[in-house]
């Protein structure tokens, strides 16, 4: 017969199962919400139990130090199992194991919740309280005392068995060597968070990439006070000096100092504009009446299924769809001349992907690779309306983004596709010495040698 886990080794097994299910990110983290509710709110009420009696779980009474400060602390009395209680929280009811006393001298309330469990007001803060577990002691006590009431304040102890202190964990991930991560394709973007009172929202940079191996792979997060070249430079330049090798492309939005520093850092990678983001550009220059015909035709710019299945990327199919460019900016260049205009200025990098292997093509032309996690982390966020600080929001985007990168699908590779990438980091990372000296020498010769 399987031995019952206590309550909170299985909430964490919970947690942990949910990222090997395969199942939609989002539903995944919603659920993970809930059960980061259950483990926090447990936990607490177990710390709280083992205050009260003066020993931990399966300690006996005679068995604890015969110190005398430690005597008085104890009390006689003993668990006696858990009963189920339901807490309404902002989301949605959880269910959770309180713990049941006997042959105690004087009844155990709990202070988080008193004598009764009633519905808070923000649980959600506890909810974020269980992703970051890095937030200081201090910080943790203030986001409980907003969530519950000043009179729910638990003790610091109680406090930082909660947080377990991870905050060195995220420290050390991110001095992490990289050397040993190979990457064909790494995806930049930022998300803005409320970080310092009465300061406007700050972003968050953010590196994922997807190896040689077609795997999944979170590579780097920083905060910053704008997204400027010097940060994203700064950002870029820290991943590189731990060992970060160049990758094949660079996915991003248009946001101009990620690019100019993209192009500075990694000059070797092509660079390929996130075709979303440029489409909702094009379509804020156009009226409301027809934003769906020009979004169609946008779309269909580079829509190559007419090509079938054995499209063959490379510098042939680019400029097919450059042909399109300049057949959609024929048709709407004269009634909208600033959506066509933002089009052909990004028109090289909007279609770098093309020379790519096609089974990929709809997944690297886009930044949104975890647009929906940024989403949820930051929809998640408004319930508190700010951090207490940069640690605390760093910590906590970066404890969704290592959760959620476990359940991050990876590349499949033909062998064709295989072949494609293995070409393109010859010509692009190791182009022949021979072809470098020859480019060197053109470059060098002027008319006055040439005539020689």
């Amino acid at each position: 017969m399987a031995r019952t886990l206590p309550p909170i080794q299985a909430i964490r097994a919970e947690i942990d199962a949910l990222f090997a299910e395969g199942r939609d990110l989002v539903e995944v983290i919603e659920d993970v919400a809930r059960l980061g509710a259950r483990l926090i709110i447990q936990t607490a009420v177990e710390a709280e139990v083992e205050a009260f009696l003066g020993r931990a779980r399966y300690q006996r009474a005679a068995a604890v130090t015969s110190d005398d400060e430690q005597k008085t602390a104890v009390r006689p009395g003993y668990r006696n199992g858990h009963c189920p209680t339901t807490v309404k929280t902002t989301s949605g009811p959880v269910t959770i194991a309180r713990p049941k006393l006997r042959g105690t001298t004087e009844a155990f309330a709990s202070r988080l919740f008193g004598t009764g469990v009633t519905r808070t007001n923000a649980l959600e803060t506890l909810v974020i309280a269980s992703f970051v577990r890095g937030l200081s002691v201090r910080d943790v006590e203030g986001a409980l005392a907003d969530a519950l009431g000043p009179e729910a304040a638990l003790s610091k102890s109680t406090v930082s068995t909660i947080c377990h202190a991870i905050v060195a964990e995220y420290d050390a991930w991110c001095r992490r060597e990289l050397s040993g991560i190979e990457l064909d394709y790494l995806f930049l973007d930022a998300s803005h968070f409320k970080m310092h009172d009465g300061q406007r929202a700050e972003p968050v940079l953010a590196a994922w990439g997807i190896t040689c191996d077609g795997k999944p792979v979170f590579v780097g997060l920083s905060a910053a006070a704008a997204e400027s070249t010097d940060a994203w430079h700064d950002f870029l330049t820290d991943l590189a000096g731990r060992g970060l090798r160049p990758p094949l492309l660079v996915i991003s939005d248009g946001a101009p100092g990620l690019i100019s520093a993209a192009e500075q850092v990694l000059p070797a990678s092509l660079r390929q504009r996130c075709v979303i983001h440029k489409c909702r550009n094009v379509l804020s220059k156009v009226s409301a009446g027809d934003q769906a015909e020009v979004k169609a035709a946008y779309w269909d710019i580079f829509d190559t299924s007419s090509l079938g299945e054995e499209t063959e990327p490379g510098q042939a199919l680019v400029e097919w769809v450059q042909r399109r460019i300049d057949a959609f900016a024929d048709t709407w260049g004269a009634r909208y001349p600033a959506a066509v205009k933002s089009l052909l200025a990004d028109r090289a990098s909007l279609t770098a992907y093309l020379r790519f292997p096609p089974e990929h093509h709809k997944r690297i032309r886009h930044s949104n690779f975890i647009e929906r996690t940024f989403g949820e982390t930051r929809r998640r966020v408004k319930v508190i309306g700010r951090f207490p600080g940069e640690t605390s929001c760093v910590s906590l985007v970066w404890a969704v983004l290592d959760r959620a990168a476990r359940g991050w699908r990876g590349f499949t590779s033909t062998s064709k596709g295989l072949r494609t990438l293995q070409d393109l980091r010859r010509a692009l990372l190791s182009p022949p010495t021979s072809l470098r000296s020859t480019a060197t020498s053109a470059t060098d010769s002027t008319p006055e040698t040439a005539a020689a």
